[in-house]
């Protein structure tokens, strides 16, 4: 038995500073766990925070998203209709220049017969004269 109290003895020598020690390791393990856990719930919070503005974010800026939106589309319509009445002026001003032009070529054609009929009256006088010569040299 004194074999089982030396062995005991030596177990307790060599065994329990060790155990005290892990023991000691191990607290200080679970304080530094719970320190980590705490650390991790702030940044939870922190983050969860954080996901709330950028979801109230993202609802604003969706909504400043569709405003714009509907202001370009209003722009757009305006825009479409002011060229829609710019091409009807334009078309307009066609059908006005094509008038002119139809009265330009009427000028034109009155112009040429009267310049013709000038010739042709000229052309009629010579000839009423080269045959008053010719009566009158048929008359002698």
């Amino acid at each position: 038995m004194a074999f089982k109290k030396a062995i005991a003895n030596i177990l307790k020598e060599l065994i329990i500073p060790e155990l005290s020690k892990i023991k000691d390791d191990v607290g200080s393990v679970y304080a530094k766990l719970e320190f980590t856990n705490k650390r991790l719930d702030d940044i939870n919070l922190h983050l969860m925070d954080q996901s709330r503005r950028i979801d109230g974010l993202r609802e604003e800026l969706s909504q400043r998203i569709d405003a714009v939106r509907e202001e370009l589309t209003q722009r757009i319509d305006e825009t479409n209709e002011r060229i829609v009445e710019t091409n009807e002026r334009i078309d307009e001003t066609n059908n006005r220049i094509d008038i002119t032009n139809d009265r330009i070529n009427r000028l034109y054609e009155v112009i040429v017969h009267r310049d013709e009929h000038s010739f042709l009256e000229q052309k009629v006088m010579d000839l009423e004269r080269d045959v008053r010569e010719i009566k009158i040299k048929i008359a002698v």
